[in-house]
């Protein structure tokens, strides 16, 4: 089931930069009410699934990610900045509407044949999570689904993501 969320999502014109209507989670997390009808939403879906481990984006994937996978309880894959993580790692650069990123995770994350859910709050253009998703791929994981809390579909990111399963709980 989809929660309806919508008033908790806050509308910010103009960031971060003129043109862009940014959507913000963050009275959706300040309050319980919503937060707890994300968190139990996406865990419903997922209950009862083959999937090994949960994969979330830095910074606010990590939000969803981690309950899910606490609540599912299967491992979480960190996807970071580079330089953030302690250890050896692979990475993905992808590009961004004004400039290019990274995306890194420890080489040892994903196993061969893994099933991984890739979990981010928006999904925009796509880029980021097209990188997290062929970063998994590209050590042998399997993306089982990629989910999301809000999509903005005029920015057609579900066409950078090709063929995989996209799940968003609201859009735009």
């Amino acid at each position: 089931m989809k929660p309806d969320i919508r008033k908790w999502i806050r509308d910010i014109p103009d960031f971060p930069e003129k043109g862009i209507m940014f959507r913000d989670i963050t009275p959706a997390l300040l309050d319980p009410v919503p937060f707890r009808r994300i968190c139990d939403s996406l865990v419903e879906r997922y209950e009862g699934r083959a999937i090994d481990k949960i994969a979330g984006i830095e910074a606010r994937g990590f939000f969803f990610a981690s309950v899910l996978a606490y609540r599912l309880g299967i491992g979480m894959i960190p996807l970071r900045k580079p330089g953030k993580l302690p250890w050896n790692t692979v990475s993905r650069s992808y590009s961004l509407e004004y400039g290019e990123a990274t995306v890194e995770m420890h080489e040892d994350a994903v196993s061969e044949g893994d099933s991984i859910l890739l979990v981010d709050d928006l999904l925009a253009t796509g880029g980021t999570a097209a990188a997290a998703a062929e970063l998994i791929e590209s050590l042998g994981g399997k993306i089982e689904e990629i989910a999301f809390v809000i999509e903005l579909s005029d920015l057609k990111g579900r066409e950078k993501l090709g063929d995989r399963e996209i799940f968003s709980l609201l859009t735009y």
